[in-house]
């Protein structure tokens, strides 16, 4: 979805990488949300059986350039294009690796639809 001028919401979509233990990484669709009437300082990621994580979305901007971790999330920049965003539950933790360019397109979106507010 590309916001409008009317739009308060975004929703892109990466394919990430499960990055693990075997030998080759798994593919995983993700939906990028973002809402700004809802939760303006708020990103969410919604994986794939409903598995939803929301952070701030300084905490995504931040890690694009430097690593970074607040809470149950860890982002940093891994080599020159791939971003790798990890996941912290009671159970153990999710490493997904993102094309950066993915995620600066939907920070683009959020800034956009954040922007439309100002008359």
């Amino acid at each position: 979805m590309s916001p409008t001028a009317d739009d308060h919401e975004v929703e892109d979509h990466a394919k990430g990488r499960i990055i693990s233990d075997a030998p080759l990484s798994r593919p995983v669709p993700v939906a990028l949300r973002y809402d700004r009437d809802s939760t303006p300082a708020t990103v969410r990621f919604v994986f794939p059986g409903g598995i939803e994580w929301s952070f701030p979305r300084a905490l995504l901007e931040t890690g694009l350039r430097a690593p970074i971790r607040r809470g149950d999330i860890g982002v940093w920049p891994c080599g020159r294009v791939q971003t790798v965003v990890e996941f912290h539950t009671a159970d153990g933790v999710a490493v997904v690796q993102f094309d950066t360019t993915a995620l600066l397109r939907f920070l683009k979106h959020t800034y956009a639809v954040t922007a439309s507010m100002t008359p």
